[in-house]
């Protein structure tokens, strides 16, 4: 009888102890559980915070393209008005001369208006960077003149370059705009 008595005692602490265990494992896994769910909660706040500002900078950028967009179209519209501003002065001063050709008696005094005119045209150019290019004597060159005639060079020295130029060209801050049209030496 001893024997099944201490089988009867190893059985009941045997089921004593599976019981502490079981208990002691569903407190573990319900202490895992709460920590993954705190960790859970955790990531789901930081996916928000990050997929938020994520948003508001696609939505900020969005704004600055359209507004960059908006202000060149703005630049382009006014820089136009300031150009023709400008002129303005000079189209002035050639109804003057217009008006004065019609009546003048001295040709000289009309001669000498209309080339104040073209100074002062050629002056307001000058300060916007457009610049006549020297064409007569240069080498020629296919990037700045444009051949409308070949003729013999009248000197052996003459050859390859402009002789004269038909139409002058014009460069805005040292790119050309127009080609100058020239004759060439052969």
């Amino acid at each position: 009888m001893e024997l099944s008595e201490k089988e009867e005692q190893l059985n009941t602490e045997d089921a004593t102890n599976l019981q502490e265990e079981k208990e002691n494992l569903s407190d573990d896994y319900s202490a895992n559980t709460d920590n993954v769910a705190d960790e859970k909660a955790g990531l789901q706040k930081k996916y928000d915070a990050l997929n938020d500002s994520h948003l508001r900078l696609m939505a900020e950028f969005d704004n600055y393209r359209k507004r960059t967009l908006r202000e060149k179209a703005d630049l382009i519209k006014s820089g136009g008005e300031a150009t023709i501003t400008a002129l303005l002065p000079v189209i002035d001063d050639l109804e003057r001369a217009m008006q004065t050709v019609r009546t003048a008696e001295d040709i000289d005094a009309v001669k000498e208006g209309i080339e104040l005119i073209y100074s002062k045209f050629i002056a307001y150019l000058g300060q916007q960077g457009v610049k006549a290019m020297k064409a007569a004597g240069e080498p020629f060159d296919t990037e700045r003149f444009e051949a409308v005639a070949i003729i013999p060079a009248p000197d052996e020295d003459k050859k390859g370059k402009v002789i004269d130029s038909v139409q002058t060209g014009y460069t805005l801050y040292d790119k050309v705009i127009r080609h100058a049209k020239v004759v060439v030496g052969e």
